[in-house]
């Protein structure tokens, strides 16, 4: 890891006085900075602000705000909560990541390009299953049509490469 990275923590650390119940705010400006929490970064800020490794990344873990992982460009939400779960969202989630080559463990494509999470409600519940791409809510999903959205992303992004 570059020293350049280790400089950015240190002005977060020194922001928050090092102080270690500002932890969650330290991880959270971290996360900004580098799009999710680098191990190496956890580990020097518990040596930072004086608590142990498994303390910083059991906070990290326990928020679902925080990644352990890059993310890719574009983020898929797939909800899976009770109305979405009956009617099938699973088999939304099957279809995105045989798609995109995904699994349980590999969230993220390759080129970093998607990465698919699978949320507990979305508060749209009227609209089961939903599936947020980018931000955007869309409603009454099937497999094929969240398919259809992630090719038109795929197609916009050939497009600007161009």
């Amino acid at each position: 890891m570059e020293n350049s990275k280790f400089d950015s923590v240190c002005a977060i650390l020194d922001k928050y006085h090092r102080s270690p119940t500002k932890l969650i705010s330290i991880l959270r400006e971290i996360q900004d900075e580098y799009g999710y929490l680098p191990e190496e970064l956890m580990t020097f800020v518990s040596t930072a602000i004086g608590v142990s490794p498994a303390s910083v990344f059991g906070v990290a873990t326990f928020f679902s705000h925080f990644t352990l992982e890059p993310k890719g460009k574009h983020i898929i939400k797939v909800c899976d909560g009770t109305a979405c779960h009956v009617k099938r969202s699973e088999d939304i989630i099957l279809a995105i990541r045989k798609h995109l080559n995904l699994d349980a463990e590999h969230r993220t494509t390759e080129d970093r390009m998607f990465t698919l999470e699978t949320v507990a409600c979305l508060g749209a519940c009227s609209l089961a299953p939903a599936v947020v791409v980018d931000g955007k809510v869309n409603g009454n999903m099937t497999p094929k049509a969240v398919l259809a959205i992630i090719d038109q992303v795929k197609e916009k992004e050939a497009a600007q490469d161009a």
